[in-house]
C-alpha cells in the first residue's frame, strides 16, 4: 500500500508548501485536492511543479466553484485531461448533492453506461467517493448514500470508488462491514483515513470513536494494494509548523505499522517504532 497525505489536510498552507511538507516526512505521494489556487493559471505548468517536489497519485476533482472550470462535469473531465497528460493514475469526485439541488449533474452521472470508457482513459481511473451523514437529523444530502445502491451503481456503470472512512462512520460507527461489502465489490482504488465522533469529521486518530486500528488490521488481511490517503481537517492541528511535522510523523508511522504486510519490512517504521 502507499500512504499518501491529502493536500486538504494542510490547505491553509500554499500549495507548494504542502507538497514539501509531504515530501520532507516520507509520505509516498499526495491526493492533489483542486482547488482555488488552481485558478486563472496555467493547470498543466502548476502540476508539473508540484510533481517535481512530490508524486501525485490521485487527484481529487474540485468541490467547489473555480473560476475557469465550468460546472462539476466539465471540472471533472478537466481534470481527467490534466491527468492522463500528466500521468497521475486517478481522479475522485463527490456524487450530486440532491439537497443543493445538483439535479443537472444528477442526470448526467445516471447517463454514462461506462465511466471508464466515457470519461475515463486506459492510464486514469475515475472513483466516486461516499460521503457524510451530518447535521442533528444525521441526514446525507447526497445521492449513493445506501452502501447497496452505491455498490450496484458502480458496477453496473463500470466506476471505481474511494472509501472514505469518516464519512462512512459518521452513518455507522462500526463501519467495518460495509468496508468489506465495497472492498468486495472489487471496486475500491483508494481509501480516506480519518476519525470521526460528536458530529466531526476528519479528526486524528484516536480523536473519535471509529474502530481504526482495527479496521487497517482487516485492511492489512485483503489483497488491497492501492492508497490509502491520510485526509484529516487542518483544524485538528496548532499553528506551529513544526508540531504539525511531528504529528504527521506519528501518523505516518502509526499507518506504516498497522498496513505493513507480515514479513515486509519498512525502515520508517522501524524506526517510529
Amino acid at each position: 500500500m502507499k500512504i499518501t497525505l491529502s493536500s486538504g489536510t494542510l490547505h491553509t498552507f500554499p500549495i507548494r508548501k504542502v507538497f514539501s511538507i509531504a515530501s520532507e516526512l516520507g509520505f509516498d505521494g499526495v491526493e492533489l485536492i483542486i482547488n482555488q489556487e488552481f485558478q486563472r493559471v496555467n493547470a498543466l505548468v502548476l502540476l508539473g511543479e508540484l510533481q517535481v517536489i512530490a508524486p501525485i497519485l490521485t487527484i481529487h476533482a474540485p468541490f467547489m466553484p473555480l473560476d475557469g472550470w465550468g460546472a462539476q462535469v466539465d471540472s471533472l473531465k478537466r481534470c481527467v485531461e490534466l491527468a492522463e497528460i500528466s500521468g497521475i493514475p486517478l481522479v475522485n469526485f463527490h456524487p450530486p448533492s440532491w439537497m443543493g439541488l445538483e439535479i443537472g449533474f444528477w442526470r448526467w452521472l445516471y447517463r454514462i453506461h461506462d465511466f471508464q470508457k466515457e470519461i475515463g482513459s486506459e492510464n486514469v481511473l475515475v472513483t466516486i467517493e461516499n460521503m457524510p451523514w451530518v447535521g442533528k437529523l444525521s441526514v446525507n444530502p447526497h445521492i449513493l448514500s445506501d452502501t447497496g445502491q452505491m455498490i450496484d451503481f458502480i458496477q453496473e456503470r463500470n466506476l471505481f470508488m474511494t472509501f472514505d472512512c469518516t464519512h462512512m462512520g459518521s452513518g455507522k460507527a462500526n463501519f467495518i462491514n460495509d468496508f468489506y461489502l465495497c472492498y468486495n465489490s472489487g471496486r475500491i482504488r483508494n481509501i480516506h483515513f480519518s476519525d470521526y465522533g460528536h458530529g466531526r469529521e476528519h479528526l486524528i486518530p484516536g480523536h473519535g470513536m471509529l474502530p481504526l486500528t482495527r479496521f487497517l488490521n482487516h485492511l492489512r488481511n485483503t489483497d488491497y494494494n492501492d492508497t490509502v490517503t491520510l485526509e484529516l481537517s487542518p483544524h485538528e492541528f496548532p499553528n506551529d509548523e513544526e508540531i504539525i511535522k511531528a504529528s504527521l510523523t506519528e501518523i505516518l508511522g502509526y499507518l506504516r505499522r498497522e498496513t505493513r504486510k507480515e514479513g515486509v519490512s519498512s525502515q520508517q517504521s522501524d524506526a517510529v517504532e
